[in-house]
Protein backbone atom coordinates (compact mmCIF):
# COMPACT_ATOMS: atom_id res chain seq x y z
CA UNK A 1 0.00 0.00 0.00
CA UNK A 2 1.50 3.40 -0.92
CA UNK A 3 2.28 5.79 1.91
CA UNK A 4 -0.13 8.61 2.62
CA UNK A 5 2.60 10.71 4.25
CA UNK A 6 3.80 13.81 2.43
CA UNK A 7 6.52 15.06 4.77
CA UNK A 8 9.60 13.08 5.70
CA UNK A 9 10.28 12.62 9.40
CA UNK A 10 13.38 13.93 11.10
CA UNK A 11 15.18 10.59 11.17
CA UNK A 12 16.84 8.29 8.66
CA UNK A 13 18.35 10.62 6.02
CA UNK A 14 19.99 9.14 2.96
CA UNK A 15 23.14 7.28 4.06
CA UNK A 16 26.45 8.70 2.82
CA UNK A 17 29.12 6.57 1.25
CA UNK A 18 31.01 4.20 3.48
CA UNK A 19 34.12 6.42 3.16
CA UNK A 20 32.37 9.05 5.23
CA UNK A 21 32.43 6.91 8.36
CA UNK A 22 35.02 6.69 11.04
CA UNK A 23 35.99 3.04 10.95
CA UNK A 24 38.17 3.18 14.02
CA UNK A 25 35.60 1.12 15.87
CA UNK A 26 35.38 -1.44 13.08
CA UNK A 27 31.86 -0.54 12.01
CA UNK A 28 30.94 -0.18 8.35
CA UNK A 29 27.20 0.36 7.73
CA UNK A 30 27.55 -0.75 4.14
CA UNK A 31 28.75 -4.18 5.25
CA UNK A 32 26.36 -6.95 6.18
CA UNK A 33 26.13 -7.89 9.84
CA UNK A 34 26.62 -11.48 10.81
CA UNK A 35 23.26 -12.73 11.94
CA UNK A 36 22.71 -15.30 14.67
CA UNK A 37 23.26 -18.84 13.41
CA UNK A 38 19.64 -19.92 13.50
CA UNK A 39 18.50 -16.82 11.61
CA UNK A 40 21.18 -16.28 8.98
CA UNK A 41 19.89 -18.94 6.55
CA UNK A 42 16.50 -17.24 6.49
CA UNK A 43 17.90 -13.95 5.23
CA UNK A 44 20.50 -13.39 2.54
CA UNK A 45 22.16 -9.98 2.95
CA UNK A 46 22.99 -9.97 -0.75
CA UNK A 47 19.33 -10.48 -1.68
CA UNK A 48 17.33 -7.62 -0.18
CA UNK A 49 14.13 -9.05 -1.59
CA UNK A 50 14.47 -12.27 0.37
CA UNK A 51 11.85 -12.85 3.04
CA UNK A 52 12.76 -11.82 6.57
CA UNK A 53 12.59 -14.28 9.42
CA UNK A 54 9.47 -13.95 11.56
CA UNK A 55 9.70 -11.46 14.48
CA UNK A 56 9.30 -14.24 17.04
CA UNK A 57 12.35 -16.01 15.60
CA UNK A 58 14.41 -12.81 15.68
CA UNK A 59 13.24 -12.02 19.20
CA UNK A 60 14.83 -15.22 20.45
CA UNK A 61 18.22 -13.59 19.85
CA UNK A 62 17.47 -10.47 21.91
CA UNK A 63 19.20 -10.26 25.31
CA UNK A 64 17.03 -11.24 28.27
CA UNK A 65 14.92 -8.69 30.10
CA UNK A 66 14.88 -8.07 33.83
CA UNK A 67 11.81 -6.26 35.11
CA UNK A 68 12.88 -6.20 38.75
CA UNK A 69 14.77 -3.00 39.51
CA UNK A 70 16.61 -4.69 42.37
CA UNK A 71 18.04 -7.42 40.14
CA UNK A 72 20.07 -5.30 37.76
CA UNK A 73 21.69 -1.98 37.19
CA UNK A 74 20.46 -0.11 34.10
CA UNK A 75 22.69 -0.68 31.08
CA UNK A 76 22.88 0.88 27.65
CA UNK A 77 24.96 0.44 24.54
CA UNK A 78 28.56 1.35 25.51
CA UNK A 79 28.52 4.80 24.01
CA UNK A 80 29.05 7.22 26.85
CA UNK A 81 29.60 7.24 30.58
CA UNK A 82 26.79 9.59 31.60
CA UNK A 83 26.68 10.06 35.36
CA UNK A 84 23.18 11.50 35.28
CA UNK A 85 20.40 11.46 32.70
CA UNK A 86 19.84 14.83 31.05
CA UNK A 87 16.31 14.83 32.42
CA UNK A 88 17.60 14.56 35.98
CA UNK A 89 18.33 18.13 37.03
CA UNK A 90 19.88 18.80 40.44
CA UNK A 91 19.25 15.13 41.21
CA UNK A 92 15.53 15.53 40.53
CA UNK A 93 13.76 13.57 37.79
CA UNK A 94 11.64 15.72 35.51
CA UNK A 95 8.16 14.57 34.44
CA UNK A 96 7.61 13.98 30.73
CA UNK A 97 5.21 16.45 29.05
CA UNK A 98 1.87 15.45 27.52
CA UNK A 99 2.95 13.29 24.59
CA UNK A 100 1.70 10.18 22.82
CA UNK A 101 3.85 7.05 22.76
CA UNK A 102 3.27 3.90 20.74
CA UNK A 103 5.32 0.76 21.35
CA UNK A 104 5.73 -2.13 18.89
CA UNK A 105 7.42 -5.04 20.61
CA UNK A 106 8.62 -8.49 19.61
CA UNK A 107 8.28 -9.95 23.10
CA UNK A 108 5.57 -9.71 25.77
CA UNK A 109 8.28 -8.90 28.32
CA UNK A 110 9.12 -5.73 26.43
CA UNK A 111 5.49 -4.66 26.28
CA UNK A 112 5.23 -5.32 30.02
CA UNK A 113 8.31 -3.15 30.60
CA UNK A 114 6.83 -0.24 28.62
CA UNK A 115 3.49 -0.55 30.41
CA UNK A 116 5.26 -0.64 33.76
CA UNK A 117 7.16 2.52 32.84
CA UNK A 118 3.91 4.14 31.70
CA UNK A 119 2.47 3.76 35.21
CA UNK A 120 5.34 5.73 36.73
CA UNK A 121 4.67 9.28 37.98
CA UNK A 122 7.19 10.71 35.51
CA UNK A 123 5.10 9.43 32.57
CA UNK A 124 1.71 10.18 34.14
CA UNK A 125 0.94 12.84 31.54
CA UNK A 126 1.91 10.69 28.55
CA UNK A 127 -0.55 8.51 26.64
CA UNK A 128 1.10 5.14 26.06
CA UNK A 129 -0.06 2.16 23.99
CA UNK A 130 1.80 -1.06 23.18
CA UNK A 131 1.30 -4.02 20.87
CA UNK A 132 3.31 -6.92 19.53
CA UNK A 133 4.72 -7.25 16.03
CA UNK A 134 7.90 -5.16 16.07
CA UNK A 135 9.02 -3.13 13.07
CA UNK A 136 6.79 -4.84 10.47
CA UNK A 137 3.69 -4.16 12.56
CA UNK A 138 4.68 -0.50 13.00
CA UNK A 139 5.21 -0.03 9.26
CA UNK A 140 1.87 -1.58 8.43
CA UNK A 141 0.00 0.35 11.13
CA UNK A 142 1.32 3.79 10.21
CA UNK A 143 0.51 3.42 6.52
CA UNK A 144 -2.98 4.65 7.41
CA UNK A 145 -2.52 6.29 10.81
CA UNK A 146 -0.81 9.45 11.98
CA UNK A 147 2.33 8.77 13.98
CA UNK A 148 2.60 9.72 17.67
CA UNK A 149 5.25 11.91 19.26
CA UNK A 150 7.36 8.84 20.02
CA UNK A 151 7.56 5.32 18.61
CA UNK A 152 9.35 2.65 20.65
CA UNK A 153 10.45 -0.25 18.45
CA UNK A 154 11.91 -3.57 19.50
CA UNK A 155 13.83 -5.41 16.82
CA UNK A 156 16.23 -8.32 16.88
CA UNK A 157 17.31 -7.68 13.28
CA UNK A 158 20.80 -6.54 12.38
CA UNK A 159 22.63 -5.00 9.44
CA UNK A 160 20.91 -4.18 6.12
CA UNK A 161 17.67 -5.84 7.19
CA UNK A 162 17.35 -3.45 10.10
CA UNK A 163 18.23 -0.34 8.10
CA UNK A 164 15.87 -1.28 5.25
CA UNK A 165 12.92 -1.62 7.58
CA UNK A 166 13.80 1.57 9.44
CA UNK A 167 13.76 3.38 6.09
CA UNK A 168 10.32 1.91 5.39
CA UNK A 169 9.17 3.19 8.76
CA UNK A 170 10.57 6.63 7.96
CA UNK A 171 8.53 6.74 4.77
CA UNK A 172 5.25 6.34 6.67
CA UNK A 173 6.07 8.62 9.62
CA UNK A 174 5.03 12.24 10.13
CA UNK A 175 7.60 14.99 10.51
CA UNK A 176 8.84 15.41 14.07
CA UNK A 177 8.25 11.82 15.14
CA UNK A 178 10.96 10.48 17.45
CA UNK A 179 12.05 6.84 17.53
CA UNK A 180 13.61 4.79 20.33
CA UNK A 181 14.99 1.45 19.19
CA UNK A 182 15.43 -1.53 21.51
CA UNK A 183 17.84 -3.88 19.76
CA UNK A 184 20.19 -6.80 20.12
CA UNK A 185 23.69 -5.63 19.12
CA UNK A 186 25.65 -3.94 21.91
CA UNK A 187 27.87 -2.19 19.35
CA UNK A 188 29.12 1.38 19.50
CA UNK A 189 29.43 1.57 15.72
CA UNK A 190 25.82 0.56 15.25
CA UNK A 191 24.79 3.11 17.87
CA UNK A 192 26.62 5.92 16.07
CA UNK A 193 25.11 5.01 12.73
CA UNK A 194 21.60 4.88 14.19
CA UNK A 195 22.13 8.28 15.84
CA UNK A 196 23.46 9.69 12.56
CA UNK A 197 20.34 8.47 10.81
CA UNK A 198 18.13 10.27 13.32
CA UNK A 199 17.15 7.56 15.77
CA UNK A 200 16.69 9.33 19.09
CA UNK A 201 17.96 6.55 21.36
CA UNK A 202 19.18 2.97 21.09
CA UNK A 203 18.83 0.66 24.09
CA UNK A 204 20.02 -2.88 24.67
CA UNK A 205 18.47 -5.20 27.29
CA UNK A 206 18.55 -5.91 30.13
CA UNK A 207 16.46 -2.83 30.88
CA UNK A 208 14.43 -1.60 33.80
CA UNK A 209 11.52 0.87 33.71
CA UNK A 210 13.52 3.78 35.10
CA UNK A 211 16.10 3.53 32.32
CA UNK A 212 13.37 3.63 29.69
CA UNK A 213 11.73 6.59 31.47
CA UNK A 214 15.00 8.51 31.47
CA UNK A 215 15.51 7.75 27.78
CA UNK A 216 12.07 9.17 26.94
CA UNK A 217 12.50 12.17 29.24
CA UNK A 218 15.89 13.02 27.77
CA UNK A 219 14.24 13.37 24.37
CA UNK A 220 11.34 15.57 25.44
CA UNK A 221 12.48 17.61 28.46
CA UNK A 222 12.91 21.24 27.47
CA UNK A 223 16.63 22.13 27.66
CA UNK A 224 15.65 25.80 27.99
CA UNK A 225 14.32 25.05 31.49
CA UNK A 226 17.54 24.01 33.22
CA UNK A 227 16.24 23.98 36.78
CA UNK A 228 13.69 22.17 38.88
CA UNK A 229 13.46 21.86 42.63
CA UNK A 230 12.79 18.76 44.70
CA UNK A 231 9.22 18.36 45.98
CA UNK A 232 8.72 16.62 49.33
CA UNK A 233 5.17 15.92 50.51
CA UNK A 234 4.35 15.59 54.22
CA UNK A 235 1.11 13.89 55.25
CA UNK A 236 -0.21 12.67 58.59
CA UNK A 237 -1.40 9.10 59.10
CA UNK A 238 -4.24 10.62 61.10
CA UNK A 239 -5.24 14.04 62.37
CA UNK A 240 -3.29 15.59 65.21
CA UNK A 241 -0.01 13.69 64.76
CA UNK A 242 1.94 16.86 64.04
CA UNK A 243 2.69 16.44 60.33
CA UNK A 244 2.44 20.19 59.68
CA UNK A 245 4.72 21.05 62.60
CA UNK A 246 7.31 18.55 61.40
CA UNK A 247 7.08 19.80 57.80
CA UNK A 248 7.57 23.42 58.87
CA UNK A 249 10.49 22.70 61.21
CA UNK A 250 12.19 20.51 58.62
CA UNK A 251 11.85 23.22 55.96
CA UNK A 252 13.28 25.73 58.43
CA UNK A 253 16.33 23.52 59.01
CA UNK A 254 16.90 23.03 55.26
CA UNK A 255 16.85 26.79 54.73
CA UNK A 256 18.77 27.78 57.87
CA UNK A 257 21.36 25.05 58.46
CA UNK A 258 21.53 23.77 54.89
CA UNK A 259 21.45 27.35 53.55
CA UNK A 260 19.24 26.32 50.62
CA UNK A 261 16.30 28.20 49.18
CA UNK A 262 13.16 26.49 50.44
CA UNK A 263 9.44 27.10 49.94
CA UNK A 264 6.58 25.76 52.05
CA UNK A 265 3.21 25.35 50.34
CA UNK A 266 0.36 25.03 52.83
CA UNK A 267 -2.13 22.87 50.95
CA UNK A 268 -4.61 22.70 53.85
CA UNK A 269 -6.58 25.68 52.60
CA UNK A 270 -9.26 25.59 55.31
CA UNK A 271 -7.18 24.88 58.42
CA UNK A 272 -3.55 25.49 57.43
CA UNK A 273 -1.16 26.72 60.12
CA UNK A 274 1.99 27.78 58.27
CA UNK A 275 1.10 31.46 58.75
CA UNK A 276 0.64 30.96 62.49
CA UNK A 277 3.74 28.81 62.94
CA UNK A 278 5.95 31.47 61.37
CA UNK A 279 3.98 34.45 62.70
CA UNK A 280 3.24 35.61 59.15
CA UNK A 281 -0.10 36.96 58.01
CA UNK A 282 0.08 37.46 54.27
CA UNK A 283 -2.79 39.25 52.59
CA UNK A 284 -2.88 36.90 49.63
CA UNK A 285 -2.61 33.15 49.72
CA UNK A 286 -2.12 29.92 47.79
CA UNK A 287 -5.84 29.60 47.13
CA UNK A 288 -5.65 32.54 44.70
CA UNK A 289 -3.27 30.57 42.48
CA UNK A 290 -5.21 27.32 42.72
CA UNK A 291 -8.42 29.14 41.85
CA UNK A 292 -7.05 30.32 38.50
CA UNK A 293 -3.94 28.40 37.43
CA UNK A 294 -4.06 30.05 34.00
CA UNK A 295 -2.75 33.24 35.66
CA UNK A 296 0.21 31.49 37.24
CA UNK A 297 3.58 32.89 36.27
CA UNK A 298 6.67 34.12 38.10
CA UNK A 299 5.26 37.59 38.76
CA UNK A 300 1.90 36.33 40.03
CA UNK A 301 3.49 33.75 42.34
CA UNK A 302 5.91 36.35 43.69
CA UNK A 303 2.95 38.48 44.73
CA UNK A 304 1.37 35.57 46.61
CA UNK A 305 4.55 34.48 48.35
CA UNK A 306 5.55 35.61 51.83
CA UNK A 307 9.28 35.93 52.43
CA UNK A 308 9.90 34.55 55.92
CA UNK A 309 13.69 34.69 55.98
CA UNK A 310 16.55 35.11 53.55
CA UNK A 311 16.15 31.56 52.25
CA UNK A 312 12.63 30.54 53.32
CA UNK A 313 9.40 31.51 51.55
CA UNK A 314 5.81 30.66 52.40
CA UNK A 315 2.62 30.15 50.47
CA UNK A 316 0.06 30.47 53.23
CA UNK A 317 -3.44 29.03 53.29
CA UNK A 318 -6.52 31.28 53.53
CA UNK A 319 -7.49 29.33 56.69
CA UNK A 320 -11.11 30.47 56.57
CA UNK A 321 -14.37 28.55 56.27
CA UNK A 322 -16.00 31.00 53.84
CA UNK A 323 -15.94 28.40 51.10
CA UNK A 324 -15.34 24.74 50.42
CA UNK A 325 -12.19 24.05 48.46
CA UNK A 326 -12.60 21.37 45.80
CA UNK A 327 -9.26 21.49 44.05
CA UNK A 328 -8.55 20.32 40.53
CA UNK A 329 -5.57 17.89 40.41
CA UNK A 330 -4.37 19.57 37.20
CA UNK A 331 -4.46 22.99 38.89
CA UNK A 332 -2.35 21.68 41.77
CA UNK A 333 0.12 20.17 39.32
CA UNK A 334 0.42 23.48 37.44
CA UNK A 335 1.00 25.59 40.54
CA UNK A 336 3.50 23.17 42.11
CA UNK A 337 5.42 22.98 38.82
CA UNK A 338 5.66 26.77 38.74
CA UNK A 339 6.99 26.91 42.31
CA UNK A 340 9.55 24.14 41.81
CA UNK A 341 10.84 25.90 38.71
CA UNK A 342 12.34 28.59 40.97
CA UNK A 343 13.09 26.88 44.30
CA UNK A 344 15.58 24.08 45.08
CA UNK A 345 13.35 22.58 47.79
CA UNK A 346 9.55 22.65 47.92
CA UNK A 347 7.84 21.30 51.05
CA UNK A 348 4.16 20.39 50.61
CA UNK A 349 2.09 20.42 53.80
CA UNK A 350 -0.83 18.18 52.78
CA UNK A 351 -4.09 17.99 54.77
CA UNK A 352 -5.32 14.75 56.32
CA UNK A 353 -8.02 14.12 53.74
CA UNK A 354 -8.27 11.63 50.89
CA UNK A 355 -9.35 13.13 47.59
CA UNK A 356 -8.17 12.94 43.96
CA UNK A 357 -5.97 16.03 44.21
CA UNK A 358 -4.31 14.84 47.45
CA UNK A 359 -3.61 11.41 45.95
CA UNK A 360 -2.22 12.84 42.71
CA UNK A 361 -0.07 15.36 44.56
CA UNK A 362 1.26 12.73 46.95
CA UNK A 363 2.15 10.24 44.20
CA UNK A 364 3.77 12.93 42.03
CA UNK A 365 6.14 14.16 44.76
CA UNK A 366 9.83 13.33 44.59
CA UNK A 367 9.85 12.30 48.24
CA UNK A 368 7.07 11.38 50.69
CA UNK A 369 7.12 11.66 54.48
CA UNK A 370 4.36 9.93 56.49
CA UNK A 371 3.98 11.12 60.08
CA UNK A 372 2.37 8.82 62.65
CA UNK A 373 1.97 8.50 66.40
CA UNK A 374 2.61 5.16 68.19
CA UNK A 375 -1.01 3.98 68.36
CA UNK A 376 -3.11 1.44 66.52
CA UNK A 377 -5.04 3.84 64.26
CA UNK A 378 -1.82 5.51 63.13
CA UNK A 379 -0.21 2.12 62.50
CA UNK A 380 -3.10 0.96 60.34
CA UNK A 381 -3.27 4.21 58.34
CA UNK A 382 0.50 4.51 58.00
CA UNK A 383 0.70 0.93 56.72
CA UNK A 384 -2.03 1.60 54.14
CA UNK A 385 -0.38 4.84 53.02
CA UNK A 386 3.10 3.34 52.89
CA UNK A 387 2.02 0.33 50.84
CA UNK A 388 -0.04 2.43 48.44
CA UNK A 389 2.74 4.97 47.88
CA UNK A 390 5.21 2.16 47.25
CA UNK A 391 2.83 0.47 44.79
CA UNK A 392 2.18 3.71 42.89
CA UNK A 393 5.84 4.76 42.84
CA UNK A 394 7.73 1.48 42.22
CA UNK A 395 10.74 3.26 40.74
CA UNK A 396 11.15 5.72 43.61
CA UNK A 397 12.55 5.49 47.11
CA UNK A 398 9.99 4.27 49.68
CA UNK A 399 8.17 6.81 51.80
CA UNK A 400 9.93 7.93 54.97
CA UNK A 401 8.16 7.17 58.23
CA UNK A 402 8.38 9.58 61.16
CA UNK A 403 6.90 8.66 64.55
CA UNK A 404 5.96 11.71 66.61
CA UNK A 405 4.83 12.23 70.22
CA UNK A 406 6.57 9.10 71.49
CA UNK A 407 6.46 8.61 75.25
CA UNK A 408 3.25 10.47 76.05
CA UNK A 409 2.49 9.91 79.79
CA UNK A 410 -0.45 7.66 80.68
CA UNK A 411 -1.10 6.76 77.02
CA UNK A 412 -0.81 3.11 76.02
CA UNK A 413 1.64 3.00 73.11
CA UNK A 414 2.86 0.44 70.62
CA UNK A 415 6.61 -0.10 71.17
CA UNK A 416 8.67 1.31 68.31
CA UNK A 417 10.14 -2.08 67.39
CA UNK A 418 6.68 -3.63 67.22
CA UNK A 419 5.42 -0.65 65.20
CA UNK A 420 8.29 -1.07 62.73
CA UNK A 421 7.79 -4.84 62.47
CA UNK A 422 4.09 -4.42 61.69
CA UNK A 423 4.79 -1.65 59.22
CA UNK A 424 7.57 -3.57 57.50
CA UNK A 425 10.02 -0.67 57.64
CA UNK A 426 11.95 1.17 60.33
CA UNK A 427 11.07 4.83 60.91
CA UNK A 428 13.75 7.30 59.87
CA UNK A 429 13.02 9.43 62.92
CA UNK A 430 11.29 9.12 66.30
CA UNK A 431 10.45 12.37 68.08
CA UNK A 432 9.73 12.38 71.81
CA UNK A 433 6.61 13.94 73.32
CA UNK A 434 7.58 17.43 74.50
CA UNK A 435 4.34 19.43 74.83
CA UNK A 436 5.84 22.41 76.65
CA UNK A 437 8.53 23.01 74.03
CA UNK A 438 6.18 22.57 71.08
CA UNK A 439 3.44 24.59 72.72
CA UNK A 440 5.78 27.50 73.40
CA UNK A 441 7.07 27.44 69.82
CA UNK A 442 3.52 27.40 68.41
CA UNK A 443 2.33 30.25 70.62
CA UNK A 444 5.38 32.38 69.77
CA UNK A 445 5.28 31.67 66.05
CA UNK A 446 8.80 30.19 66.21
CA UNK A 447 10.56 26.99 65.28
CA UNK A 448 11.88 24.48 67.81
CA UNK A 449 15.53 25.30 67.17
CA UNK A 450 14.80 28.98 67.86
CA UNK A 451 13.39 28.10 71.28
CA UNK A 452 15.92 25.43 72.28
CA UNK A 453 18.64 24.67 69.76
CA UNK A 454 20.02 21.69 71.72
CA UNK A 455 16.67 19.93 72.14
CA UNK A 456 16.39 16.34 70.94
CA UNK A 457 13.58 17.40 68.59
CA UNK A 458 15.73 20.13 67.06
CA UNK A 459 18.41 17.52 66.41
CA UNK A 460 15.77 15.27 64.86
CA UNK A 461 14.56 17.98 62.48
CA UNK A 462 18.13 18.65 61.42
CA UNK A 463 18.61 14.92 60.76
CA UNK A 464 15.40 14.72 58.68
CA UNK A 465 16.40 17.86 56.76
CA UNK A 466 19.68 16.17 55.84
CA UNK A 467 17.81 13.05 54.69
CA UNK A 468 15.57 15.12 52.41
CA UNK A 469 18.04 17.66 51.09
CA UNK A 470 21.05 15.37 50.75
CA UNK A 471 23.18 17.99 52.45
CA UNK A 472 25.03 17.18 55.65
CA UNK A 473 23.64 19.05 58.64
CA UNK A 474 25.47 19.70 61.89
CA UNK A 475 24.58 16.81 64.20
CA UNK A 476 26.83 15.51 66.96
CA UNK A 477 24.68 12.73 68.44
CA UNK A 478 23.13 9.65 66.82
CA UNK A 479 19.45 9.94 66.00
CA UNK A 480 16.88 8.76 68.52
CA UNK A 481 15.66 6.01 66.19
CA UNK A 482 19.21 4.72 65.77
CA UNK A 483 19.59 4.39 69.55
CA UNK A 484 16.21 2.64 69.78
CA UNK A 485 17.35 0.00 67.29
CA UNK A 486 20.78 -0.38 68.91
CA UNK A 487 22.79 1.33 66.17
CA UNK A 488 23.75 4.52 68.03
Amino acid sequence: MPSNKTTAPDFLPDPPSSDAFDNADGFDPSAAFEMPGNIAPAYDAQSPGAPLPPPAMIAEELPPFALDNDDIMPTTAPVMDAEEPISRINGVDQPVPRITIRGFCERPDTAALINQAASDRRLSRAHVQTELGGLPAAIEYFHDENTPNLIIIESGMRGPALFEQLEELANVCDAGTKVVLIGAANDIGLYRELMRRGISEYLVPPLNPLQLIHAVADIFIDPEQPFAGKVTAFIGAKGGVGASTIAHNTAWEISRVGEMETTIMDMDLSFGTVGLDFNQDGGRHLGDALDDPSRVDDVFMERLMTRCSEKLSLFTAPATLDREWELDPAACETVIAQVRAGTPHVILDLPHIWSPWVKNTLFAADDVVIVASPDLASLRNAKNLYDLVQAKRPNDAPAKIVINQYGMPKRPEIPIKDFADALGVEPVLVLPFEPQLFGQAANNGQMISEIKADAKCAEGFSFLAAQISGREMVTTRPSFVARLFGRG
